[in-house]
């Protein structure tokens, strides 16, 4: 799945996935896909293309 552009995008098991070119997004649903076949979602959660789901992981604020 990663041959829709010349920069190969991280495979969806790779640490990095998150920096895969989106190839579709639908804000008003809160979700995008991936080029690598992962479904982000608004939260940070992840379903992959495999079927198991990355819970939400948004960082935690930090008091000033």
């Amino acid at each position: 799945m990663n041959s829709c552009h010349q920069t190969p995008c991280p495979s969806a098991d790779s640490p990095d996935r998150e920096a895969a070119h989106i190839v579709s997004h639908h804000p008003e649903q809160g979700w995008a896909l991936l080029c690598n076949g992962v479904v982000l979602f608004d939260d940070t959660g992840e379903l992959l293309p495999d079927g198991s789901a990355i819970a939400p992981h948004r960082p935690l604020a930090i008091a000033a």
